[in-house]
């Protein structure tokens, strides 16, 4: 590359590995070379691509027969999906006395699963993995950027505030033209601040604010899947996980519409919330609307 800025360099740049030592210099490189910036971003955009469209594949458990025959017959412990979310949180863990027979079977299987994964889905739908992953990461960044932009406002952080939510609401509801409602999340500390509508590509937008008591705040963000190839909405229809810089997202499709929940917090905190947030618009509305 040169004698300053190595390919390798660039290539741990755009996957977040590169050493903090080298990081300042890298970036001061890159924004005198244009092209090789672009090239570096198009590898960022091809790295939360995959991510988007395959780690439900990678997050799979392991067949417990398989986890047996690689410990030898020891006995394995799988973890059970969370209570109330099957099929939407898979986790596995394994046995201490057969890790590294384990951790051999897991890198061939995984290589299976990726390789396995893209060529079953490429081959059934076209190229309809790739625009799903694109499509999912373009809202979970305008997500994303729609709290980091709001959230800093402390004189104007809502268009319209929680005093007039029955107005809010209505408003929302008659915008997106469905039924909203802004979850109540006070159990687990979190005060409705109000929402505003928002203009996105495919349409208009609606996103609620939460504070507590510590200042943290949070935004549901909520607009139509189906129109225009935006996350079509018979799929992410389990809850997924990313992350855009120091903003944790929490997002899923439900009846057409993409719900992101958005917050600078710990991920299991975002979880929980994320989860009560989930039951109470999926929930009939009398037991939605209970205090």
């Amino acid at each position: 590359m040169t004698a300053d800025v190595q390919a390798d360099e660039l290539h741990a740049y755009a996957d977040g590995r590169l050493p903090p030592e080298r990081r300042l210099a890298v970036q001061a490189w890159l924004a005198a070379h244009p092209d090789e910036a672009a090239q570096v971003r198009q590898w960022q955009s091809l790295n939360q691509a995959l991510h988007l469209g395959f780690d439900d594949v990678l997050n799979e458990p392991l067949p417990p027969r398989l986890v047996r025959a690689a410990q030898g017959g020891a006995p394995t412990s799988v973890s059970p999906p969370q209570s109330g979310n099957a099929g939407r949180w898979r986790l596995w863990s394994r046995a201490g006395s057969g890790r590294a027979a384990t951790a051999a079977l897991v890198c061939g299987l995984v290589g299976l699963a990726v390789g396995g994964g893209l060529g079953y889905r490429l081959g059934q739908g076209g190229q309809t993995a790739g625009v799903t992953a694109a499509a999912s990461g373009r809202f979970v960044h305008d997500a994303a950027l729609a709290h980091a932009v709001y959230t800093p406002e402390q004189r104007h952080p809502v268009e319209v505030d929680a005093r007039q939510v029955d107005h809010l609401v209505a408003w929302l509801s008659k915008r997106l033209g469905t039924p909203l409602h802004a979850p109540q999340l006070a159990p687990l500390g979190y005060e409705l601040l109000g929402g505003r509508l928002l203009a996105a590509g495919e349409g208009p937008v609606a996103q609620f604010m939460y504070q507590n008591a510590a200042g943290a705040r949070l935004t549901l963000y909520v607009r139509r899947a189906a129109p225009a190839g935006v996350m079509p909405a018979d799929t992410l229809t389990a809850f997924q996980v990313a992350r855009e810089g120091d903003v944790e997202v929490f997002y899923w499709v439900e009846d057409g519409f993409g719900y992101a929940l958005s917050g600078r917090v710990a991920r299991p905190q975002l979880q929980a919330v994320a989860e009560a947030v989930y039951h109470q618009l999926t929930a009939p509305p009398a037991a939605a609307s209970a205090p």
